[in-house]
């Protein structure tokens, strides 16, 4: 290790969602103390999107202790298939073990759970204003006019934050990806095996839907067009957006979707391509605040945990001005090519061509990529116990 004389003692974290939870957890098991900051009132916004923690996301659970409380309360994903809008199974893949399927809001509340046990404190309804430093510390000022101060601030208050502008002026602002997301919870399908993901490429947009051991059919669909205010909604009126893209196609997503009861759910999806400058020298970015995905790669919280992770390892082994550094370097190649694969993927949706069925060739040949992709994804590894230089 090299500290440097510069001992981290105590670090101040801004967002308590997945990043800045487990960063704390992490930074816990490093011998560092921290206090969470968590602008919403109860930490679960959010609260009816479901997703899957993938495999990697899993191996940086397990390197702080969280993967088994994870796997407790979620659901196995055993496989996925790919069809065609009419129906035509393309391709069929297995998982022995990895990816798991929850709720946001299950996860907010066990990681808050977890971090109590831990003696980490939660504090809520702390929205950031801003943020100074000197070679000592940093102090952070909330909205409610309170103070707290750390020896370092770690930033991970999600794809519009507040945090990045303060740590580089010049960071982009949130793009929209040009898609707009349905998701809802519809009864079980008869005769439906549970734990399988079904993606079906439709003729206008894509549509996935798992069925789960509760008795419901979990669905999302991603809608190309332009910004809507999909909270603004009813349920109802979000279901009729949603099956109208559709209704072309041979595979029952419309009846999946209009068998929704008031369990639906819209938002708009942003990414950040670039951040130019993750840290100060006592500040510094984690998860979607510095490089927000589109949802199409299925990997936002799993990057955010091996970002939460990784800051914590590189804090504990090194001092800051060598730590972030190294953070940002470990960090940075990784979920750019990630947030660039997702954004190539949603510009097939969003081109403006005329919609087109693609022929089961070009899936296959598609799935043929995308799992080469996804390999290097999952396969990623986080050792706790590598030293960071």
């Amino acid at each position: 290790m090299d500290r440097g004389g510069d001992v981290i003692e105590k670090a101040v974290v801004v967002g308590g969602g997945i990043a800045g939870t487990v960063a704390a957890i992490a930074l816990h098991k490093a011998g560092i103390d921290s206090v969470v900051h968590e602008s919403s009132p109860s930490g679960a916004d959010d609260a009816g999107a479901f997703f899957t923690i993938m495999h990697n996301g899993m191996d940086a659970l397990a390197a702080v202790d969280l993967g088994g409380a994870v796997a407790e309360h979620s659901y196995p994903a055993q496989g996925v298939r790919l069809l065609t809008g009419a129906g035509r199974e393309v391709s069929a893949q297995s998982y022995t073990e990895g990816p798991r399927t929850l709720r946001r809001a299950a996860l907010y509340q066990l990681l808050h759970a977890e971090a109590a046990k831990r003696g980490i404190r939660v504090e809520h309804s702390k929205r950031l204003v801003t943020a100074t430093e000197n070679d000592r510390g940093v102090t952070a000022t909330f909205a409610d006019g309170s103070t707290a101060e750390g020896d370092v601030l770690i930033a991970a208050d999600g794809t519009h934050s507040t945090a990045r502008a303060i740590i580089n002026p010049e960071a982009p602002r949130a793009r929209y990806t040009g898609l707009n997301v349905v998701y809802g919870y519809a009864p079980a399908r008869e005769g439906e095996e549970p734990n399988t993901y079904t993606f079906v490429h439709g003729t206008r947009a894509a549509f996935g839907y798992i069925g789960v051991p509760n008795g419901q059919t979990w669905w999302f669909s991603r809608l190309p067009g332009e910004e809507l205010d999909l909270r603004a909604m009813t349920a109802q009126q979000r279901k009729d957006h949603a099956a109208a893209y559709f209704a072309d196609d041979d595979f029952p997503a419309v009846e999946i979707i209009q068998s929704t009861g008031e369990e639906v759910i819209g938002s708009t999806v942003y990414d950040i391509p670039t951040t130019p400058n993750w840290h100060t020298a006592r500040m510094v970015l984690a998860g979607d605040a510095a490089h927000a995905a589109s949802p199409a790669s299925g990997q936002g919280a799993s990057m955010a945990l091996e970002d939460a992770v990784t800051l914590a390892k590189c804090l504990r082994d090194l001092p800051p001005h060598k730590a972030f550094p190294a953070y940002e370097r470990l960090r940075r190649d990784r979920v750019e090519r990630l947030v660039a694969s997702s954004a190539e993927r949603d510009a097939a949706r969003t081109s403006g061509a005329p919609p087109r069925q693609p022929s089961e060739q070009e899936l296959a040949e598609l799935t043929k990529r995308r799992r080469a992709f996804q390999s290097w994804l999952y396969e990623h590894h986080i050792d706790w116990a590598e030293p960071v230089s």
